[in-house]
């Protein structure tokens, strides 16, 4: 996100070079960029760079480290717009599922047999786990819980108001498509082509430089015309992107609800909901599919695709990288009923 944004320098990174630093040859195909860098790739290219460098290892990631799955689900259920008591449904997943411990999410390039954690991920597909405990996410109960507590905040006038998931889903969903809207107008806009072009040889230089001159006036030309209005400064970088408080217009920060519609009264609270549905009954194999789980939108619940649209974008990932990683969390979750295996008969016993 930082890099589409141009915070980081990744499209015409030569441009900030220092001029001793004059490329020729076949040295300028190398800052030839012509689309955006992938999250898979970064992460890739990361690991194989930490493992070459034989850096030693990472600091340990703590519970009150940033990167720790509690400090990042809390970051993204506040961006998400979600109640803050899914947090504690968060948390218990994680100590289930033995997620927190230091040498899980520590990095250390030189182990194999270390798995490579990709943090944000994880805490997405965390908060996409407990939102399908808690309302199914089947295009069908979600919505009747969301008319429960409709009629119990209609009947309830003190207190915290009970959370609406119909509600909620358009409040963030107008906000989202007009994110996406801007980001696809400025993605259009992007120039690929630097102020400064490179050249293979000093013989083609003069030849380049003439023809970005004479782009660059007919581009002024055509701003004159159209009445372009100057660009903006850039603004500064910033961890969230959408901002929810309770000074915003009423009815569309959901922070302070309450999941009472969703869970009952016990201690420890339960959901209501008894059932869940499983993303695959089987994983993939890397080294055959390239991917532990395939994901096409057409096939699962829209209120599911819309949970994963939401976090691709906050994350600037496919949706697919956090639908692997649901699918992850599940069968470490459901491990026990996935490998058991049926009661043999009387006659098979025999």
């Amino acid at each position: 996100r930082f890099v589409v944004e141009g915070h980081i320098p990744y499209l015409n990174v030569f441009q900030d070079f220092p001029e001793k630093m004059k490329l020729c040859g076949p040295d300028v195909r190398i800052f030839c960029v012509e689309s955006w860098p992938a999250y898979e790739e970064v992460h890739n290219k990361m690991l194989e760079l930490a493992a070459f460098l034989d850096l030693p290892r990472f600091p340990e990631v703590t519970p009150s480290c940033f990167l720790h799955p509690d400090i990042l689900c809390m970051k993204y259920l506040m961006e998400a717009n979600l109640p803050d008591e899914l947090h504690a449904w968060t948390c218990l997943l994680v100590q289930k599922l033995d997620l927190g411990e230091a040498d899980f999410l520590t990095l250390l390039p030189a182990g194999k047999a270390t798995r490579k954690v990709r943090h944000d991920l994880l805490a997405a597909a965390l908060i996409v786990v407990v939102l399908k405990l808690l309302f199914l996410l089947d295009d069908h109960y979600e919505w009747l819980l969301s008319d429960f507590a409709e009629e119990r905040n209609k009947n309830n006038t003190k207190g915290e108001p009970c959370f609406e998931l119909k509600k909620w889903y358009q409040v963030v969903r107008s906000t989202l498509d007009a994110e996406q809207k801007r980001l696809d107008e400025e993605r259009a806009k992007c120039q690929w082509r630097s102020e400064k072009p490179l050249s293979y040889s000093a013989q083609r230089k003069s030849k380049v430089l003439h023809k970005r001159e004479i782009a660059v006036r007919l581009q002024t030309q055509f701003g004159k015309l159209a009445g372009r209005v100057p660009a903006a400064e850039r603004p500064k970088p910033a961890s969230f992107q959408f901002r929810w408080s309770e000074d915003s217009p009423a009815g569309t920060c959901f922070h302070r609800h309450s999941l009472r519609a969703a869970v009952d009264g016990c201690s420890p609270p339960r959901a209501l909901n008894p059932h869940y549905w499983l993303c695959t009954d089987r994983l993939c194999s890397p080294s055959v599919c390239g991917r532990l789980a395939h994901y096409r939108g057409v096939d699962f619940p829209q209120s599911y695709h819309f949970v994963l649209r939401l976090f691709s974008f906050l994350l600037r990932v496919e949706p697919s990288c956090i639908h692997q990683e649901v699918c992850v969390l599940e069968h470490k979750l459901f491990y026990r009923k996935l490998t058991r295996r049926p009661r043999a008969s009387r006659s098979l016993r025999k």
